[in-house]
């Protein structure tokens, strides 16, 4: 009798990525991670308003950051064991129920150190969105999706991703000012637990979750956790983290310098004409040509930032502020779509959202870092000092660029050259 024949591959299928992930599952993933982006200055909101004290505002913020480092990298290692839909709902309830918890406390008579744990746990269970919906869109990429395709959606989609992070961080802020000024500091944290019930369930729950593998399957298709430490995915996880470093560092002197100029309220609005650069060109860098490689991307792009970083030192007047954040942002956000786009090719086998949530960490706890540091910087030595921080994290990206140059091996040049980017 003959054999029945195989139905086609997935990578056979007609349609792009679109058709594979439908419509509506882009709105959804942008929406779901704005808690993520609302939480540090929600929580700094909160707690300087409850305690009147920014000091404990600072570090209540440091601790869901130092959460986040901690955890973060283990929610997306539980995500690649049991799958992301069960990981996600228990960290969303989880989540949702602590950051309920944190606002009570700091309104109530609380010891401080109860109000840090419940910051810390806060932190410690975000879930992971950014980095779920990159290995997510990675994944149906170089899994299903015909070669030939590969490196244009790749490079798109790794953009939008890093666009929809850009824009939330931007938005972020702006939605816990009106949320607080309407309501009260309290409403920040609630808005962003009630968007973590509704909009992280509906993530957790879309078809393109994959499910859970079984422990054959993990056998078969999971790398060693060793591969985690091969010195050139850390060094893709330094170069993450001195672009948190550079946004964390960058925004708290531009609300020194603000400050200085009586209007410390309108930073955000300012920074924005960085956002919005980033995003812009984040996504035009789908169009740039082959033969411009990642190896080659990241230190020009770091080079971008760090001549950005040196016209900021020399900004005494808002107009050169605001033409320095310009330049800044033609890098940062295609250094960005970059870095990612490194940490999906080395990924080791069944470990994408663990990379992903490696990267996403380590840009959290370099931006909550160095907005910490900086703002004690600009306290004690003044607003010119601060704002060679940013440029201190410019340099660290150009360093670390040059690093990977020599770190990229010629094997993985030579596999990658007519792979999805081009390493060399």
């Amino acid at each position: 009798m003959p054999s029945t024949p195989a139905s086609p591959a997935p990578a056979a299928r007609a349609g792009g990525l679109i058709s594979r992930t439908g419509l509506a599952y882009y709105p959804v993933a942008l929406v779901a991670r704005l808690p993520f982006a609302m939480m540090v200055i929600g929580v700094l909101t909160l707690v300087v308003t409850a305690r009147e004290s920014v000091e404990l505002g600072g570090l209540t913020s440091a601790m869901v950051g130092l959460g986040v480092a901690c955890v973060g990298p283990l929610i997306g290692a539980a995500a690649d064991r049991f799958g992301q839909r069960p990981t996600l709902l228990i960290a969303g309830a989880a989540n949702s129920v602590l950051l309920g918890l944190l606002a009570w406390l700091a309104f109530g008579d609380a010891p401080i150190w109860l109000v840090f744990a419940a910051a810390f746990l806060s932190g410690a269970t975000v879930p992971q969105i950014s980095p779920m919906s990159r290995s997510r869109l990675v994944t149906i990429i170089q899994g299903e999706l015909p070669l030939a395709r590969r490196s244009r959606t790749m490079s798109t989609a790794l953009a939008y991703e890093s666009a929809a992070d850009e824009v939330i961080f931007v938005f972020g802020p702006v939605i816990v000012g009106v949320l607080a000024t309407a309501w009260g500091a309290w409403a920040p944290v609630a808005g962003a637990a009630v968007l973590t019930v509704l909009f992280v369930s509906a993530f957790a729950l879309h078809r393109t979750s994959a499910p859970a593998k079984s422990s054959e399957e993990r056998a078969a298709t999971l790398a060693p956790a060793a591969e985690l430490g091969r010195p050139a995915l850390l060094v893709t996880v330094l170069g993450i983290l001195s672009v948190g470093l550079f946004f964390g560092s960058m925004l708290t002197a531009l609300t020194a310098f603000m400050q200085d100029r009586g209007a410390a309220e309108q930073a955000g609005i300012v920074y924005g004409v960085m956002g919005v650069g980033s995003a812009i060109f984040a996504i035009g860098v789908a169009i740039l040509p082959p033969r411009f490689t990642l190896r080659a991307r990241w230190p020009v792009f770091a080079l971008l930032i760090v001549s950005g970083a040196v016209l900021l030192q020399t900004a005494d007047d808002l107009p050169r502020m605001l033409l320095s954040l310009a330049l800044m942002g033609i890098g940062i956000g295609p250094l960005l779509v970059t870095l990612y786009s490194f940490g999906a090719h080395r990924s080791p086998e069944g470990r994408s959202a663990t990379v992903m949530s490696m990267l996403g960490s380590a840009l959290m706890v370099g931006q909550s870092a160095a907005a910490a540091i900086t703002g004690a910087v600009a306290e004690q030595a003044g607003t010119r000092a601060a704002l060679l921080l940013p440029l201190g994290a410019a340099l660290l990206a150009l360093l670390s660029g040059i690093a990977n140059v020599a770190l990229t091996p010629a094997a993985e040049r030579l596999a990658l050259r007519t792979g999805p980017i081009p390493l060399d």
